[in-house]
């Protein structure tokens, strides 16, 4: 059984969990991860959620205001043992929520095409590519997608 628990970007659990994400990035973007890295930096993200199994901790993501009325989904990571068990969907679910008890109408986010599971997962839970916005216009290895909020 997954538990979930709400956070910020203080949590040492978080902060945990983000190595391994930032060290699978670094080898699946190779040369770009430079430029995907300054923008996720983790310095207070109010609103974390960190997903646990047994109480080892096994997921993570977060939300930060977009605009004034989306929220960006960010930090979405999911241990290897634990990938395709519903953890990812689980946590996603629950940043949605926040997002809707805070007033956001819709989520985006970014992901790359070197991660074709994310994005199906992503399909999958209702989300659709649009244009790449803001900093990610332009970039070929981007893929920006949104869901408006639960």
């Amino acid at each position: 059984m997954t538990t979930l628990i709400r956070t910020d970007s203080d949590h040492e659990d978080f902060r945990y969990l983000i190595t391994f994400l930032d060290r699978e990035l670094s080898e699946r973007d190779g040369d770009e991860h430079s430029f995907y890295a300054q923008f996720n930096t983790v310095d207070a993200i109010k609103h974390v959620v960190v997903a646990y199994i047994k109480n080892e901790p096994v997921g993570c993501g977060s939300i930060k205001a977009f605009d004034d009325e989306s929220v960006e989904i960010k930090r979405m990571y999911v241990s290897n043992l634990q990938r395709r068990k519903g953890v990812a969907q689980e946590i996603l679910a629950e940043l949605e929520q926040w997002a809707a008890e805070l007033g956001f109408e819709r989520c985006v986010l970014e992901t790359g095409t070197k991660q074709p599971e994310a994005i199906a997962l992503y399909q999958k839970l209702g989300y659709s590519i649009i244009p790449n916005y803001g900093q990610y216009a332009g970039i070929e290895n981007s893929v920006c997608m949104q869901k408006n909020a639960v």
